[in-house]
């Protein structure tokens, strides 16, 4: 390899690394814009990127990738996408489209879950409104073959609110639920905790919205450490987590800290999103290990997409760049 390769090629390491950190601001910002949403959405090139990390528009999509998922040993998680809703209408919608889906999975003997998020289900509007939609979902999964439901966490704001829903199900019996805590928030070792002391599962991310320092770390390794603290309190006493991580450095920690510890395979799994490291979710259903693919459908795919891109902007290049080639 030539001296000028080589410097070609970490210039443009530079270049994807300092493109991270100056897009993910932006792109967060502009997934709240409805001039952008409108234009992104209409914009051939843009569905065609949403592909990538959405199933489709459509329950067919969402059970077409499903089986997929399952043909290759992976086990699902179904999400509508939808957030934020504004009237009792949209939400009761909302909350009819979970209902679909649990009747989808019963029906084509799927092996998947569901993953909802409260502010689609009235969290904005009002508290009961959210409770009862939740309920019915929750109770309709439990009678479909004990389905489990994951309630999904949003921004910091809902963080408490969420939290305090899903212990009003939990102390009245609906144990069919679980929650999503999120690494670069200062209070989730906290949360990891009475979690744990609950018996609840949970599913452990990092975070893909735009905090405030006063909230939450700002610096990935910050972040990192956190996550790596968190997963091995729920590896160690928690109640099946779900680890969702693409982070390489982070899967090989948790399968070494299993490992060392006598913790085996069926005792947690891997989550990663649809569409992303497909390879690494392979080899790790080979290895003989747990992989849950979470799988996202419907038309309010745009907020979704662009928290995709700010997570990792490098992916920006990337799939144009496979659009391109055909």
């Amino acid at each position: 390899m030539s001296a000028r390769y080589s410097n070609r090629v970490g210039l443009n390491k530079v270049r994807c690394f300092v493109a991270s950190l100056s897009l993910k601001e932006p792109i967060l910002k502009l997934s709240q814009s409805p001039q952008m949403k409108g234009f992104v959405t209409t914009n051939r090139l843009g569905r065609v990127v949403a592909r990538r990390f959405v199933a489709g528009e459509t329950v067919e999509d969402a059970v077409k990738a499903s089986r997929e998922m399952n043909q290759q040993g992976l086990h699902v998680s179904l999400d509508h996408l939808g957030e934020n809703t504004s009237n009792v209408d949209e939400a009761n919608h909302a909350t009819g489209e979970a209902l679909e889906i649990l009747d989808v999975i019963a029906r084509e003997k799927l092996d998947a879950n569901i993953s909802v998020k409260l502010t689609s289900m009235g969290q904005d509007i009002d508290y009961d409104l959210c409770y009862q939609n939740i309920l019915r979902v929750v109770r309709k999964a439990k009678a479909q073959d004990d389905t489990f439901v994951r309630l999904d966490m949003e921004a910091s704001a809902y963080t408490q609110r969420t939290l305090d829903l899903f212990c009003n199900l939990w102390e009245e019996g609906h144990h069919n639920v679980g929650v999503v805590l999120q690494s670069y928030l200062y209070r989730t070792e906290k949360d990891v905790e009475a979690m744990i002391k609950l018996g609840a599962r949970v599913r452990l991310c990092k975070g893909a919205y735009l905090e405030p320092a006063e909230v939450a770390y700002q610096e990935k390794a910050e972040v990192d450490r956190n996550y790596l603290r968190c997963m091995e309190r729920l590896m160690s006493e928690g109640n099946y987590p779900g680890l969702a991580t693409h982070d390489e450095k982070i899967i090989e920690h948790a399968i070494n800290y299993a490992t060392r510890n006598k913790i085996t395979a069926d005792k947690f799994e891997f989550q990663m999103l649809y569409g992303v490291r497909r390879d690494l979710q392979k080899r790790l259903v080979h290895q003989g290990y747990n992989v849950r693919a979470y799988i996202p459908y419907g038309s309010e795919w745009y907020p979704y997409l662009m928290r995709r891109m700010a997570e990792r902007p490098a992916n920006l290049f990337f799939i144009a760049s496979q659009f391109w080639k055909g």
